[in-house]
């Protein structure tokens, strides 16, 4: 693994003092500054407090099997529920991020520009094998930083930022979907009409590490990443994203989503109404394929690939089998069309 960043020198240390001046917690370090959030009353980090960066599109281009992936840390208001804007940090302006896609064999060059003037913040893929405090390192305020990656394994992969503490930066709204294509695809490739990626999350109240920490989650919620230039949503992680931007598909298709739980915390028991999945590959490796299930369980930071088909017309949702999440906001609709 290579590494190069404008970030080190003076930056290891600024690293670390900048991070112990605004501790990711629900309370702001000692001596910090800091205000209301007009939202819920809880402190804002000053830095924080007018930032609203607008969303940008990662810069994503391939050479051959070498994959140039170009992101951002930033602040951005993102409205999770009716009149609830929560101060997200976030990867390029959403949260969950922008989906990541490479194939199987490729190298990626990843470089993190950090635009929060305030914390520094790194980037943690699950798609591959490196020294964590290398491979993973912190990227200072203001700074970028690069680095290289072989992806080796197939799958449905969660990325998050990795700065401690790791739970503040995911709960904030730090954290993503990367897959890696297998280089011979899955048996069932020939069957599939239409591909969606959802991803599940929750949130606590605003940078409140000890609600996060101890407490039951205010929404828990699905998105959706649009995989092409086809008409598909591309959502924040909100209550009603997919219910208000329904996914739309036609009788006797085959579909198939790439399937993510991000957590931090809670588990996802996905289940889609009215209907049985009929090839389900864990973490979204080809050897792990199975048949005919009714739900599928996914971990926090857990994937997978589940395909099925949907034969009458109708709307279809999707949630979490622990309907106290869906209560919370944990539902998705699907639209089907006759022929």
């Amino acid at each position: 693994m290579q590494i190069s960043k404008r970030c080190f020198g003076l930056a290891t240390g600024l690293i670390l003092s900048t991070f112990m001046l605004y501790a990711c917690s629900n309370e702001t370090a000692e001596g910090i500054e800091s205000i209301s959030a007009e939202e819920n009353e809880v402190a804002v980090i000053t830095p924080h407090k007018d930032l609203n960066q607008l969303p940008v599109a990662p810069e994503i281009e391939r050479d051959g099997d070498d994959v140039f992936v170009k992101m951002t840390a930033q602040i951005t208001d993102i409205e999770i529920d009716k009149d609830y804007n929560y101060k997200a940090w976030t990867f390029n302006g959403e949260a969950p991020g922008p989906v990541i896609v490479v194939n199987e064999g490729d190298t990626i060059h990843y470089t993190l520009e950090n635009l929060d003037p305030a914390i520094p913040h790194s980037m943690d893929f699950h798609a591959v094998h490196t020294a964590p405090d290398t491979g993973f390192a912190d990227v200072a305020p203001n700074e970028e930083g690069t680095f290289v990656y072989q992806a080796n394994s197939p799958g449905v992969f969660m990325y998050h930022c990795g700065t401690d503490p790791v739970l503040s930066h995911i709960a904030n709204g730090m954290h993503g979907v990367i897959i890696v294509k297998p280089a011979d695809g899955y048996p069932t490739d020939d069957e599939i009409d239409r591909e969606f990626v959802i991803i599940q999350n929750e949130w606590y109240k605003y940078n409140d590490l000890n609600d996060m920490t101890n407490n039951e989650p205010s929404q828990v919620v699905f998105s959706s990443k649009a995989l092409n230039e086809e008409d598909q949503p591309n959502t924040d992680g909100t209550v009603g994203a997919l219910i208000d931007e329904p996914l739309q598909t036609k009788v006797g298709e085959k579909v198939r989503f790439y399937l993510a739980n991000m957590g931090p915390n809670e588990f996802s028991s996905f289940h889609v109404i009215g209907t049985i999945l009929d090839d389900v590959y864990i973490d979204g490796h080809p050897y792990n394929h199975n048949k005919g299930m009714q739900t599928v369980g996914l971990p926090a930071s857990g994937g997978a690939v589940i395909e099925f088909t949907l034969k009458e017309e109708g709307q279809y949702k999707f949630v979490t089998h622990q309907f106290n999440h869906v209560q919370k906001g944990a539902a998705g609709k699907i639209i089907v069309e006759g022929e």
